[in-house]
């Protein structure tokens, strides 16, 4: 009868057992919601980080003092991702703590009836600067998210000023809320590695500045041609102008610009000429355009 007895109880020990373990693998399966995108939770390296106004504090490592703050860092760009009618948001977070660099990823927020459902964050590295987030224009892709930033050269140090341009397609699986990364080398998408100044004449779209303003040609007849032996020409609605240029694999400088002295009333060359005298870097995006980013992070001018 003893033996009995024991038997019962081991066998509703494991079968208590059973169903904790279940419960427990059920709540962490489960994901928060937030009625704000800033607020919702998100899993970086396998933790998991609740924003509050778009910030988070947690433990570096478990049973560790030191703390890693994660925080809202923008580029975000809205696009239904899982086809339910909703536009959902895709961002980028930072997160410092981990010894002395501060790390970035890139994360999506679903929206459902319940609120905001955040995914697992992807990793773009550390110490990078990040130019731009938009939506994949090959025909053949549906919800591919094209992340453009800036990175150091194979061999570089830490220290070293990012200086490369690099960009990565993303897709995110909204079921398992995981991003994936989509290969480029397909006919109709632009390969920012690929492209040069020199490969063509860029006309200008757009000049967006920090305080909100945005510029665009009341015509389309501003042009910007490069050359190989270091000197360009622009035309404008008005005069033209030309001069030189020297480029590495990010920096641009404008210098020794010339161009007719011709009056036209109404004229948006003052203002062209202004974007090339403060430019000071470039980069390519996935759309084939050509970016200039003006001096003290004051703008950026796109071209195609």
């Amino acid at each position: 009868m003893k033996w009995i007895l024991t038997a019962l109880v081991a066998v509703a020990l494991l079968i208590a057992g059973f169903f904790a373990l279940n419960s427990y693998i059920y709540n962490e399966k489960q994901v928060d919601t937030a009625t704000d995108y800033k607020n919702a939770e998100y899993i970086i390296e396998g933790q998991r980080v609740k924003l509050q106004d778009g910030i988070a504090e947690t433990q570096s490592a478990p049973g560790s003092a030191s703390k890693s703050v994660t925080r809202y860092f923008g580029n975000e760009i809205s696009a239904d991702l899982d086809n339910d009618g909703r536009e959902d948001v895709v961002f980028v977070l930072t997160q410092e703590g981990r010894g002395s660099g501060t790390f970035y990823y890139v994360v999506a927020a679903l929206n459902t009836e319940e609120g905001y459902v955040g995914s697992e964050a992807y990793v773009l590295g550390d110490r990078i600067a990040p130019q731009s987030t938009e939506l994949s224009q090959n025909p053949g892709h549906q919800n591919v998210i094209v992340v453009n930033y800036m990175d150091r050269a194979p061999g570089e140090p830490m220290t070293a000023q990012p200086s490369v341009g690099r960009s990565v397609w993303l897709k995110l699986d909204p079921v398992a809320l995981q991003f994936g990364v989509v290969e480029q080398n397909f006919e109709g998408e632009a390969d920012p590695n690929r492209m040069s100044l020199t490969m063509k004449t860029w006309e200008w779209v757009r000049a967006e500045y920090n305080d909100g303003t945005v510029v665009t040609p009341n015509r389309d007849v501003f042009t910007l041609t490069f050359k190989n032996d270091g000197t360009f020409g622009a035309a404008t609605d008005c005069n033209g102008v030309g001069g030189k240029y020297t480029a590495t694999e990010s920096t641009i400088r404008f210098s020794e610009m010339v161009s007719t002295l011709m009056y036209c009333e109404g004229s948006q060359e003052a203002d062209f000429r202004k974007i090339l005298e403060n430019t000071g870097e470039y980069l390519f995006t996935s759309k084939g355009e050509l970016v200039l980013n003006l001096k003290f992070d004051s703008g950026s001018v796109y071209f195609r």
